[in-house]
């Protein structure tokens, strides 16, 4: 189970750096792949950016130098994210399957990763 919850964090923390570079690089693409178009605002986008990087950096060093207990409990805070990004996506008129099938859906899996450390 340990190599299961590792490998878990790892990916997730990845694939938020991923998304935070994308958001840094290709702001409007990024825009319509989170479930709200923009064709303005780019400074706002690029932020989003820069959070969604600092958090996949933040918990791989949280992995890497402090172990599974305080990255569970970075999970457990960073799920908020994609719960309020559920909510964005819905209260701005995006598609339910967009929020519930990209948004919740990572929230819940964030969950998962950390009860999964939280056992290691």
């Amino acid at each position: 189970m340990t190599v299961v919850a590792y490998a878990l964090a790892v990916v997730l923390n990845l694939f938020i750096l991923f998304i935070g570079v994308r958001f840094l690089l290709q702001p409007y693409a990024a825009a319509a792949g989170y479930g709200i178009p923009a064709t303005q605002d780019r400074a706002y986008l690029e932020i989003k950016g820069l959070r969604d990087a600092t958090f996949g950096v933040v918990g791989l060093a949280l992995l890497a130098f402090a172990g599974a207990h305080a990255e569970a409990w970075f999970m457990l805070a960073v799920a908020l994210a994609p719960l309020g990004d559920t909510v964005i996506v819905l209260r701005h008129g995006g598609r339910k399957a967009v929020a519930f099938g990209i948004h919740f859906a990572t929230a819940v899996v964030v969950l998962i990763s950390a009860g999964l450390l939280f056992a290691v």
